[in-house]
């Protein structure tokens, strides 16, 4: 399992140099990044910077790292996830994916021990992992619905395909004293903001209850 240091004591520093050749200071040695790649999956924690500006690029590196698995036929990110990924950028909630994201696979590697002895055991068997794909489909049918309650009124709302497997029906949204429905009503940001937060807790439950079942 691949835990990350929370020492920075312990964070080795990468420098990338402008002929994009990575020096890795702990070692005083040159690196690659299959290095890099390896050094990921033993969970040494490490730290890309610019040697000139001394700018963070680590995301940009681990970036490139995912193109070049990914390139040598290490599939693990789905062209409809891409596709959904992307449309992302520019969202008006785009700042909830991260969080979103890194909770779920948090989730998944945390359990990984259970879920690789129950892919052992069901070996020849139905496939363990359906539940998990289900669950992801599902997930993601719930994160979009949660989106599309705060963008009621955008044109292209109705355009979208309906997802593979639909997710059970979120409860009514209140009415205001007036009458009036929650799209229209002066407290609507704070009311979607509960729903929102109900199908986040909806996705952690399933979550859970995986881990339960592993």
């Amino acid at each position: 399992m691949v835990e990350k240091s929370n020492s920075s004591e312990d964070t080795i520093v990468i420098k990338k140099y402008a002929n994009r050749r990575l020096y890795n200071t702990a070692t005083s040695s040159y690196v690659t990044l299959d290095t890099l790649c390896a050094m990921v999956k033993n969970g040494q924690d490490f730290v890309v910077q610019d040697a000139k500006s001394g700018t963070d690029i680590t995301r940009s590196v681990l970036t490139q790292i995912i193109f070049e698995e990914e390139s040598k036929g290490q599939n693990l990110l789905p062209i409809s996830f891409l596709r959904q990924l992307i449309g992302f950028y520019g969202d008006s909630l785009e700042t909830m994916v991260p969080g979103y994201l890194e909770s779920t696979m948090s989730a998944f590697a945390q359990n990984q021990d259970q879920i690789r002895q129950h892919l052992s055991e069901n070996m020849g068997g139905a496939n363990p992992f359906r539940q998990i794909e289900e669950m992801g489909r599902q997930n993601m049918a719930m994160f979009q619905q949660a989106m599309g309650m705060f963008t009621p009124f955008a044109g292209n709302a109705g355009n979208n395909a309906p997802p593979p497997s639909q997710p059970a029906a979120p409860e009514p949204m209140a009415e205001n004293n007036r009458g009036d429905s929650v799209g229209g009503g002066g407290g609507a940001g704070s009311e979607e903001l509960d729903l929102l937060r109900r199908q986040l807790a909806q996705m952690q439950q399933q979550l859970d209850n995986l881990s339960n079942k592993s």
